[in-house]
């Protein structure tokens, strides 16, 4: 990194309304001074009498120097891609870049104040004048109020501060770009080339472990909310983060769903859990010792398979009840009633009489199959086309029951092929129950022409 130390002699007033009488500027490396440049420049207005004694400049002395637009391009040429420098900076920053805009060059560069810095690296100090500080710091300066002088004075105390205290300089840099927020061992440059769009990001520690995953409308954005906070948190994963990574997506449908399976998939330290509960209850089905079909709510169980999955117990019950009720099922063999005996519908007529041998298997077992039947027939599979991540690309998301299945990008004019071929073209994903709760807070959003059915599984 390369720094311009800049001092400037002026007219007076404002940057608007005062002219520039002198610029020297010195460049440091980091080590030494490695290109000078000076010049009295023709402000083009009045130079006031208490100006001329306060820098010596005349009206005279600057007839004759070039004017702005002249010495414009040396002096942007030297300024191009380094950090600007001086003591009071937004003084002399101001004013150059006035000048700038009046020949229609906008500048922008990243800038360091050396009264700022002083006040860390030297603290304690009566004042931070120029002169006065020099004078702590046995910094000889010849010509003061002369702008070579002074930038003289200005890049040795500068030197001092970055030889000795060149933290100092990287964390004002870092506030000045709005970076202060960076964990030590994320660079300026890794910030700077994350995405500023939609995808999932991945932190790693420094033996490359995957820590946390995410998923951002826009990855940059986002990963600077993660540091811009003191929770405890958050303090221990930005001490931890040496490297990110990420995946772009396009569509943030895909970015949740991707999200939802790295996370089950790498189960990262700063991931406590998936925003999306887990389904806890399920409806299995087995025949009994006399033949009957029987169904049972419990407890959902990923080694067994089930028929159906329900967010809550009470969701299932209900479920199952009027399920019972529309196939003429048993109560008792449904597993709404327990009795040791017949089930109180039958009681009430309104059980054939399974539970208690009044029925034959094959009739039961008939109705119990439509009920079954119904539970299939109302599943199905679809291909949801969404955003992808360039203006000709689509994103193929590809759900069974609900699930989330596979997916894959896909051009346009692909899309208006065949879709079964398409599906199968998609790569596959692990089965991950909770992505179907996605579906649900996503499908709303999506206009119907984009929900493709195929067909049952």
């Amino acid at each position: 990194m390369e720094f311009v130390i800049i001092d400037i002699e002026t007219t007076g007033g404002n940057p608007s309304q005062g002219g520039i009488t002198e610029i020297a500027a010195l460049v440091f490396d980091g080590n030494n001074i490695i290109d000078r440049f000076h010049t009295l420049v023709n402000p083009e207005r009045f130079i006031p009498n208490f100006i001329t004694g306060l820098t010596g400049i005349s009206q005279e002395m600057v007839e004759n120097a070039p004017k702005f637009e002249e010495i414009a391009e040396d002096l942007w040429n030297l300024l191009e891609g380094r950090t600007f420098v001086a003591h009071n900076v937004n003084f002399d920053y101001a004013f150059i870049r006035e000048a700038f805009k009046g020949i229609g060059k906008e500048l922008n560069l990243p800038k360091l104040c050396t009264v700022r810095l002083s006040r860390k690296a030297f603290p304690g100090l009566g004042s931070y004048g120029l002169g006065r500080i020099c004078e702590q710091l046995a910094i000889e300066i010849s010509h003061r109020h002369r702008a070579f002088g002074d930038a003289e004075a200005t890049a040795i105390l500068f030197q001092k501060i970055y030889q000795h205290q060149s933290d100092i300089i990287y964390q004002s840099l870092k506030k000045g770009k709005g970076e202060q927020f960076l964990p030590p061992h994320i660079s300026q440059e890794k910030f700077q080339s994350l995405p500023e769009t939609t995808g999932i990001y991945f932190f790693h520690d420094r033996h490359g472990q995957v820590i946390y995953v995410g998923k951002a409308v826009n990855i940059k954005s986002r990963f600077k909310s993660h540091f811009s906070g003191n929770s405890q948190e958050k303090l221990a994963l930005k001490s931890e983060i040496h490297d990110v990574s990420w995946e772009l997506t396009g569509s943030e449908f895909l970015a949740y769903l991707l999200e939802a399976l790295e996370i089950k998939r790498l189960w990262p330290k700063y991931n406590r859990a998936l925003k999306y509960r887990s389904s806890q209850w399920a409806l299995f089905q087995y025949e009994d010792s006399k033949g009957f079909i029987r169904f049972q709510v419990s407890k959902n169980n990923q080694n067994i398979q089930s028929i159906m999955e329900f967010d809550s117990h009470s969701e299932a019950w209900k479920f199952m009840m009027d399920k019972t009720t529309t196939f003429e099922l048993c109560p008792k063999l449904t597993g709404i009633q327990k009795s040791p005996e017949a089930c109180y519908d039958h009681q009430l007529g309104k059980c054939h009489g399974a539970c208690c041998d009044k029925e034959e298997t094959l009739a039961y077992n008939r109705r119990a199959k439509e009920f079954l039947a119904s539970i299939h027939a109302d599943k199905g599979a679809v291909l949801i086309r969404d955003k992808g991540r360039s203006t000709d690309e689509n994103c193929a998301l590809y759900f069974e029951n609900g699930i989330f299945t596979s997916y894959g990008f896909i051009s346009q004019e692909e899309f208006l092929g065949n879709n079964e071929a398409i599906v199968a073209s998609l790569r596959a994903v692990k089965h991950i129950p909770e992505t179907k709760y996605i579906l649900r807070a996503f499908v709303t959003k999506i206009h119907m022409r984009n929900i493709i059915p195929i067909g049952k599984p």
